[in-house]
């Protein structure tokens, strides 16, 4: 019994050690595995190879390339101080109205027989649009002409026996008061001739009606109305709606902070030049001048609207549209002008990097006046012909050394227009600093 428990013992121990065996062997041999301990050794022989390299791992890390790790002079681009007009703008989104906007309906109620204009055609006052059936309405200036008549032979009549008992009057063979009647009856029939002469004229206005003329020149637009339908007087369904596009206005309103320069100018009659712009703020799309003003600020935004009138003679603007309205307030004469990226703001103030020969900048503080997206103008810290850094400011102090790649002193600086050569603001200066150090051979 012993020798039996013994060997189950044993056997137990074996097969114990057999699966951990097996166990070891799939742990060593396992793709995991052995791809992260050849990873390690990756990872530690680079690190080896590089600390041989440099001199020892102290000297790897910590260093950002072009930030603290070069002392070469740092590559910017520059551009100069000029002097030339700056033009104030003040910028409000407007609204596109037409100077006149007509819903052409029918005076007069009847079939619609005729159209006469194409959808989107150009009209002029007078032009006939549509006809009405006029059948009832010729009829009706026929009656009213038959009265008229009928009642002027009854005029005639009572005429000719007032001057016939007149006559007898005199003689002394009639009474006063039949010559009273005659006379009477003759006023009488005057009265109705002009009730008569008046219906007439009402008969022919509504058969004129019965022509739809445009009662201005415009543009018209899609009909709501097709031949055959009838119509009434002063439907609520117009047939066209026509628009006067040539002028045109835009309304738009300014906040009342900018209101003082504005309409001193406006009151002392100078006629202030209005831009429209395109939604995007990209395409200019017409030229105007400020119309009027209303009289009255809006207390619930602070505002004050505005009105600027548009030749519109290529029919660029169109009713109910958007556009960016820049009214020209005044123009600065002979200031100083930099590039608006040139200008740094920091803790003391406003100030840019100013080449001090052709390898050095030097910091110098500014006040500066008004400015756009391009352009700012400089009251005080800068004369013409200044060379200003436009990109790599970022890297720079005072008395850094430079490596101009870019000089951009033979183009002048003008509001509203980018230098040639001069990147957009969104790209990084980067670009700039990568570009010098692979021509000096650094990369």
């Amino acid at each position: 019994m012993q020798s039996s428990g013994s060997r189950n013992s044993r056997r137990w121990l074996i097969s114990l050690l057999v699966l951990l065996i097996v166990a070891g062997v799939c742990w060593r041999y396992w793709p995991g595995s052995s791809a992260k301990t050849d990873a390690s050794a990756q990872q530690s022989g680079q690190a080896h190879k590089g600390a041989s390299r440099s001199g020892g791992a102290g000297k790897v890390t910590g260093q950002r390339p072009g930030f603290g790790g070069s002392t070469g002079p740092v590559p910017v681009r520059v551009a100069p101080a000029t002097t030339g007009d700056f033009p104030i703008y003040y910028k409000a989104l407007g609204t596109v109205t037409a100077m006149n906007t007509i819903n052409v309906r029918s005076r007069v109620a009847g079939e619609l027989m005729k159209i006469n204009f194409q959808e989107g055609q150009q009209v002029k006052a007078g032009d006939l649009l549509a006809v009405i059936d006029p059948r009832s309405y010729q009829i009706a200036l026929q009656q009213a002409e038959g009265t008229l008549m009928q009642n002027q032979a009854l005029l005639k009549n009572a005429q000719i026996d007032v001057q016939r008992y007149r006559d007898l009057y005199k003689e002394d063979s009639i009474a006063k008061q039949t010559l009273d009647t005659a006379e009477s009856l003759v006023g009488q029939y005057q009265g109705t001739i002009k009730t008569n002469q008046a219906a007439v004229g009402d008969a022919k206005l509504n058969l004129d009606f019965t022509q739809i003329r445009a009662p201005i020149s415009g543009r018209i637009g899609l009909r709501q109305l097709d031949v055959g339908n009838l119509v009434a007087a002063n439907d609520t369904t117009a047939l066209a709606v026509i628009t006067q596009t040539k002028p045109i206005t835009v309304n738009f309103t300014l906040p009342e902070k900018d209101l003082a320069d504005v309409i001193g100018h406006y009151r002392s009659g100078d006629k202030l030049p209005v831009e429209a712009w395109d939604r995007g703020d990209v395409k200019l799309q017409a030229k105007g001048v400020l119309a009027s003003i209303d009289n009255q600020i809006d207390i619930t935004t602070g505002t004050l609207k505005f009105k600027a009138r548009f030749d519109n003679d290529n029919e660029a603007l169109f009713p109910n549209q958007f556009v960016n309205a820049r009214l020209l307030a005044t123009t600065l004469k002979n200031v100083v002008l930099v590039p608006s990226a040139a200008v740094q703001f920091g803790v003391n103030g406003t100030f840019v990097y100013v080449m001090e020969g052709d390898k050095k900048v030097r910091i110098r503080s500014l006040k500066t006046g008004p400015s756009d997206e391009n352009t700012t103008v400089v009251t005080e810290g800068l004369v013409a012909g200044d060379r200003v850094v436009l990109e790599g400011t970022d890297r720079l102090k005072d008395g850094s050394d430079v490596d101009v790649v870019n000089d951009s002193k033979d183009v002048p600086v003008t509001p509203g227009q980018k230098l040639q050569g001069q990147p957009s603001k969104d790209k990084a200066s980067g670009e700039s600093a990568n570009a010098a150090t692979a021509k000096k051979g650094n990369v």
